[in-house]
């Protein structure tokens, strides 16, 4: 079995949020894909204790479900101050309802109830590709940043609005799609799949 993606290939996104299924079409253009939400696939229980394990898990599970190469993504956010929380869970912090208004404000709270003024912070986005029956290909990206309180902007998703990367002003809920994805943790962890799998 080649391992390999060939533009124009059909592959399952295992994802069921709109804003990262929005976010990965972007950035693998000249592929045929439909997402594990619009196939009504069901998501598997996240019971990894990384990104690159959990994107692993659902890769495998979109794939065998559907009979399709899937791609899926591991994503969140660790706060050095929190030990790395919420880390890979990240969604789950937005409770069933996945309000992230509720996860940002948990983040904050649980700052000011540390005592600590380190506002350091990264997002990590681990990539797997998986085929049915077959290997499986895992990358991670990250960026770095801090988190800064209140939230700001309404672009983006997630907690987007607490982000601000290294050596700019605005959070990521602030800037637009392109500069977003210039630098974001998805992008880099793209790059290296595409050098990985596409050439």
């Amino acid at each position: 079995m080649a391992i390999t993606l060939q533009r124009g290939q059909k592959l399952v996104l295992a994802t069921h949020n709109p804003g990262k299924a929005r976010e990965i079409a972007a950035l693998l253009d000249g592929f045929d894909i439909v997402t594990a939400g619009a196939l009504g696939l069901a998501e598997p229980e996240e019971t990894e204790a990384t990104f690159v394990g959990n994107a692993v898990l659902k890769a495998r599970a979109a794939a065998e479900a559907s009979g399709l190469v899937a791609l899926a993504d591991d994503s969140g956010l660790s706060v050095r101050a929190l030990g790395g929380d919420p880390g890979v869970y990240s969604a789950r912090w937005a409770g069933p309802g996945k309000d992230f208004a509720i996860a940002m404000a948990e983040v904050e709270r649980k700052l000011i109830a540390g005592g600590s003024s380190d506002r350091a912070a990264w997002f990590s986005c681990a990539l797997a590709v998986a085929w049915p029956q077959g290997p499986v290909v895992a990358v991670e990206g990250q960026v770095h940043g801090t988190v800064s309180f209140p939230p700001r902007g309404d672009r983006g998703f997630g907690y987007d609005p607490i982000f601000i990367p290294e050596g700019g002003a605005q959070t990521f809920g602030e800037m637009d799609q392109a500069a977003k994805e210039a630098i974001s943790h998805r992008t880099r962890a793209f790059a290296q799949l595409k050098a990985a799998l596409i050439g």
